[in-house]
């Protein structure tokens, strides 16, 4: 008897061990990119890509639902039609954003999918 419990501890074991190196197998590390980053070559960055900066003041637009991401020398356009707000988001803040860079008529534009803004608390005094 103490042959199979050992060898279903062992069975379970490596059981086990087969989902978690599946976990991290199919977890692909997402890198986030700052606004100078992308912008410095954005054609090698276009499609899905995840990056931080700044919000512009003054660069919000409710009618067409968009604003200005800014690094430190660069700015990007950021769409976020049917992407909703989240709680924290104020001009002149830091956010990051998921979404679909592309280079369209009015130059480099990212569809955004995601807005991530940091805990409140780290704001306030």
């Amino acid at each position: 008897m103490a042959g199979t419990r050992a060898s279903r501890l062992i069975v379970v074991g490596l059981a086990l061990a087969g989902l978690v190196a599946l976990m991290f197998l199919s977890v692909k590390p997402e890198t986030q990119y700052s606004v100078d980053e992308v912008m410095a070559s954005p054609q090698s960055h276009e499609g899905n890509v995840h990056l931080r900066g700044q919000v512009v003041a003054g660069s919000l637009d409710s009618a067409s639902s968009s604003f200005d991401l800014a690094g430190t020398s660069h700015t990007l356009h950021i769409d976020f039609s049917g992407v909703a707000i989240p709680d924290g988001f104020e001009e002149g803040h830091t956010i990051a954003v998921k979404g679909n860079l592309m280079d369209s008529s009015e130059g480099w534009l990212l569809k955004a999918h995601e807005i991530q803004t940091g805990c409140p608390s780290k704001y306030s005094e």
